[in-house]
Formats: structure tokens, sequence, C-alpha cells
């Protein structure tokens, strides 16, 4: 039975489901009144881990035991392991990161790092991208229901077709700082880039000047198959950024470039909880756990098995399953909400990526049994295999 959402609470802005979820095991989430449910994507993608994943839980408590806060103007050993652990995990060209508490914040600082070290100021970024909801982010987010309300936004941004590498050749110039592109649209509607796209990208950059900024904020830390998405390319961007799954859902953000760009960059950026003892722990912990545990690998693999399985939905109903590794867009032809409420009542939490796209961001520690369950109830709910 379909329950009434309840009303309204203090919280502003966008209500909370009807479920309140008080603990988690892995990649299941518990409600308030005992019901188990899968996590196919609840967590947004920063849950990769799990919600409450013991290695986790104990660096941050151990931490807290030691140093819960300090200011940026003094070094802590454990924000000096974190970088070094991060950094050691990418090309050579990255050595330098800039530290905040989410994707937004990651790409505003990716922004200014642009501006303030080319002296242009336009952005070019790609239609369906999601960058964020601060103004600078949202300036370079194309849904237009997200940015009308608080217009007028940044000037400076231009939004081109996604994976048509004519249209971003004409558009970036010597006046652009920066051009922003998601390896995958996730809020967009899970869209995957082609390698052809992401050459010119870097083509184009090289010839004008720009920096190439890739967004891995959904796609990063192994959740397409690779540790970074831009490594199945081979297209090495000049700014990345990271966020969600980072520190294992410890909030955390991170710009990170090369020493190059920052030592042209003019100007100053800072932020009070950038790179805190608690997310600085939780992020050397989560990182050792992706490596130890091979996810890359089982987001590939699982991947894989999901594709096999949803390969022959109606086509009467769902138009393309696409994706990479454990971050799948199953487009249907008409409303998602329905098929979410569906699986709901099947103990599975799916989320949208748009009006019409059932997205799947389960955690790479997701049982196999959970999975082929929850894949097999995508498939009823769908109109196959219904018993």
């Amino acid at each position: 039975m379909i329950e009434p959402a309840p009303p309204a609470g203090p919280e502003f802005g966008e209500r909370a489901g009807r479920l309140a979820i008080v603990r988690a095991e892995g990649a299941h989430l518990f409600d308030d009144r005992g019901r188990r449910f899968v996590d196919l994507g609840a967590t947004h993608g920063a849950g990769s881990l799990g919600a409450a994943h013991p290695a986790i839980a104990a660096a941050v408590a151990a931490q807290a035991r030691e140093l819960l806060f300090l200011g940026s103007g003094y070094r802590t050993p454990v924000r000096t392991r974190f970088l070094e652990a991060l950094l050691a995990r990418l090309p050579p060209r990255f050595g330098r990161a800039f530290l905040s508490n989410s994707g937004t914040e990651a790409v505003e600082a990716a922004i200014k790092i642009a501006r303030g070290a080319t002296g242009r100021t336009k952005v070019v970024a790609a239609m369906r991208g999601f960058h964020g909801r601060t103004l600078g982010a949202l300036s370079a987010t194309w849904r237009r229901e997200l940015r009308e309300p608080f217009e007028p936004l940044v000037p400076g941004f231009e939004h081109v077709p996604f994976n048509d590498p004519g249209a971003l050749r004409a558009s970036v110039g010597s006046d652009t700082a920066m051009i922003l592109l998601e390896p995958v649209q996730g809020e967009g509607g899970v869209h995957v880039a082609t390698a052809e796209y992401l050459a010119a990208a870097r083509e184009v950059a090289d010839r004008t000047g720009a920096l190439l900024a890739f967004d891995e904020v959904q796609t990063g830390i192994a959740r397409t198959g690779r540790l970074f998405a831009f490594q199945r390319w081979g297209v090495e961007p000049d700014v990345l950024i990271l966020a969600k799954s980072l520190a294992g859902g410890v909030p955390i953000g991170a710009t990170v470039t090369s020493p190059e760009v920052e030592a042209r960059f003019r100007g100053s950026h800072h932020s009070t909880f950038g790179g805190n003892p608690l997310a600085c722990a939780a992020g050397v912990a989560a990182l050792e756990v992706v490596e130890r545990e091979r996810l890359a690998e089982r987001a590939e693999r699982l991947g894989t098995v999901a594709r096999k399985a949803l390969a022959d939905l109606p086509p009467e109903r769902v138009r393309e399953v696409r994706g990479l590794g454990l971050l799948i867009g199953i487009e249907l032809r008409a409303k998602v909400a329905p098929y979410l409420a569906a699986l709901e009542e099947r103990g599975f939490l799916a989320i949208p990526a748009g009006a019409t796209v059932l997205r799947l961001l389960p955690p790479l520690v997701v049982e196999e049994d959970d999975w082929s369950a929850g894949l097999e109830a995508i498939r009823e709910v769908l109109g196959h295999g219904a018993r």
C-alpha cells in the first residue's frame, strides 16, 4: 500500500521521502519500521562502500579521539596521508589538490582555478550536464528548471551538445578558460562520452590554451570499472573534480590539477572545513578498501552482468540501456516514478536521472545475490519474468 507523504517538516526546500532510514549493513538499508531494502542508488553514489562501512567508521572514530578539526593554515598528518594516497593513484601530471566538502564546492574551485590561471572567463560545458547547485556550478549545469528560479546566473557559460566534437571545436576559442565535461553524464540521463569526443576536447584545449576539466564526482573512485573514468579512454584532463565516494560517504571534495596550473593561478581560494581530519581519515580508509577489494574490477564485472540481464527489456517500455560499470541508466518511454515505487514495494531503492530514466548506482560492495535479485525485480516491474 502506498502511504501518503508526511507533512512538511523544518527542513527548507525539497521534502524528504516517506522512508526514514535508520541504519545500514553493506548494501542493506533499514527503516524505522524494521524493513530492509537493497540500495540500488539511495546513497546517490556516495555510499559506494555501503552507508556504514566498518573501515570508514573505525577510521573516523580513531581520528575523532585524536583531532576533530584544525584550520587549514596548519598541517596534519592525516591530511598529508590522504593527499599522498590520492595523488599516488593519479598520473604524474597531477601534483596539487584543493580539498573542499562536496562536489559542488569542487566544481566552484575548478571554475576559479581556470579563470585565475588563464586570465579568461568563458566556460564551455555540455548540454544535459550537471555540476551542482551553487551559483557557479549551477551556471555550468544545463537543466532549465534548476537554473531559471535563480537567474541571472554567473555570466560567461556556454553549453554545447554532448558527444559533438564539431560543436565543441566551434565554441572553444582564445577566450575560453575551461572545458567542463562529465565522462558519463549521471544526472543528465547516464550518457557515456565517446572516445572521439574526449580526444577532441583534449585537442581543442591544447590548441586554444583552455584547461580541460573532467567532473568525476559521480564516475570517480571505481564506479565505472576504472578507478577514474578517464583512464578508460586514456585522455588526461588538466583538472579533475572528485567527491561523493572519495571518502566512503563522509563529505569531501577534491579539485586536482598540476603544479604548472597552480603556478599560473592568480587570486585565492579557501575552505574552512575542506580537508578536515575526519574526512581525510575516511578518505585514506576508503581508498585502501577500494584497492584491497579490487572494487573497480568488481564494478566492471557486475556491470557486465547487469547489461546482459537487462538486454531484452520490452521495447514498448524501454528505449535504451546504457552506462559503464555500476552506473547504469534505463531510459523508459514513460515517467520513471511509478517504476521506482514498484521497486520500493519489492524492497529495492533506485533513483531517477531525469523524468524518464531509471538510474542504478548501487554500492560497489553489493552482494551478488542482491544485485541479481534487484535486476530481476527491474525485469518484473518492466514486464519481464513476472511471477
